[in-house]
């Protein structure tokens, strides 16, 4: 398949940054076998193969296994990253962005549930500096949903106790929904998103924002 947009245990995956199509084919491939069989018990030969392709052709791409992973790991983050921030940047009420968050977040997983099992599950397979790169990520992942949470307490949108630990919560529960979700299942990925957003707002207590100074003056 030439076009960018490529095939991933059933999934239309964008795959345009990732240059040439070789390339392409084979990071796909490895997303596949490595959702499968898992990273350690995947050969750079199981790879070549899936994509239809000697694992001599691999190396001219790839220097190792390991570089596969973490450029999987490293888009899918970037991914994940992008979603929320559009999310947490938006206009309205913490409350709004929170559900926008968590709905988009969840139909990520669960639409493009084989590269986000690879992308949230093997990362203790990556050598330490990539591992390192990626947790930075997660790390600016964490802001974005804590942040939302922090504005809704500021704003009496919102009833937590404990910020860091809800925000865990938060995000334990989106990226589970990769372990589990089936595509040929009752839910459609939208479904899922709503219903974990509701979810959402109710772990976090959420109300009708607290009305500004203004809001009941007088014309």
């Amino acid at each position: 398949m030439s076009t960018a947009a490529q095939t991933t245990g059933g999934e239309a995956e964008p795959w345009e940054e990732v240059t040439p199509d070789a390339a392409r084919r084979l990071l796909v491939a490895a997303v596949e076998a490595f959702a499968e069989r898992g990273y350690h018990a995947t050969t750079t030969r199981d790879i070549a193969g899936r994509a239809g392709m000697s694992p001599a052709a691999l190396y001219i791409h790839y220097k190792t296994k390991e570089e596969l992973l973490h450029r999987i790991s490293r888009i899918g983050h970037d991914k994940a990253l992008d979603i929320l921030r559009t999310a947490a940047r938006r206009e309205g009420s913490a409350k709004d962005r929170l559900a926008d968050a968590v709905s988009s977040f969840v139909r990520w997983h669960a639409g493009r549930r084989t590269t986000a099992r690879v992308v949230q599950y093997e990362l203790d397979a990556l050598g330490p500096e990539a591992r390192a790169e990626i947790l930075g990520l997660r790390r600016q992942v964490d802001a974005e949903v804590r942040g939302i949470v922090e504005d809704g307490v500021a704003a009496g949108e919102f009833e937590v106790l404990d910020v860091q630990g809800t925000t865990l919560a938060v995000l334990s529960l989106c990226i589970d929904v990769a372990r589990w979700f089936n595509i040929d299942g009752p839910r459609t990925p939208e479904a899922v998103g709503e219903l974990y957003a509701e979810l959402v707002l109710r772990m976090v207590g959420a109300k009708q924002p607290r009305p500004t100074a203004t809001s009941g003056a007088c014309p």
